[in-house]
C-alpha cells in the first residue's frame, strides 16, 4: 500500500526539488509494546528511506510515540510542510464511524493540502 503513495510521492519531490519527511506515529499501550514497535518501524522506515535516497531526494525520517491524530498535528504545527501525502487504508463507513480515521481527522483540523491517495 504505501509503495503507491511514494511513487506518487517521489514524482512530486523531483518535480518541485523537495525535501520528503516520512513520519509514522507508534501507538502503543505498554513500553514492552513500544519497544518491538519502535524496532519494527526503524526497520520498515530504513527501507522506505531508500527508496527515495536511491532517487536523489532529501528524506528525513521522524518516528513519534502517542495517539496518531495528536502527534500528527503537533508536528505539523511546529514544522514548515507544503503537503501531507497518506495512503488510506481503505476502511468502510461503518468502522470510520466506529473509530474515527487519522486522515479524516487531519483534513478537518490543519489548513495544510492533504493528498489521499486509496491502494
Amino acid at each position: 500500500m504505501d509503495d503507491i503513495i511514494i511513487q506518487h510521492v517521489c514524482k512530486l519531490a523531483k518535480i518541485h526539488d523537495s525535501t520528503v519527511f516520512l513520519t509514522h506515529v507508534v501507538h502503543s499501550h505498554t513500553f514492552d509494546q513500544d519497544r518491538f514497535l519502535r524496532e519494527k518501524t526503524t526497520a520498515y522506515m530504513a527501507d522506505k528511506e531508500k527508496i527515495f535516497k536511491a532517487e536523489d531526494i532529501p528524506v528525513r525520517v521522524i518516528i513519534l510515540s502517542g495517539e496518531p491524530e495528536r502527534e500528527l498535528l503537533h508536528e505539523l504545527d511546529e514544522g514548515d510542510y507544503d503537503l501531507i501525502a497518506m495512503a488510506t487504508h481503505g476502511h468502510n463507513f461503518f468502522l470510520d464511524l466506529l473509530f474515527g480515521s487519522v486522515s479524516d481527522h487531519l483534513k478537518h483540523k490543519t489548513s495544510i493540502p492533504l493528498l489521499l491517495i486509496k491502494a
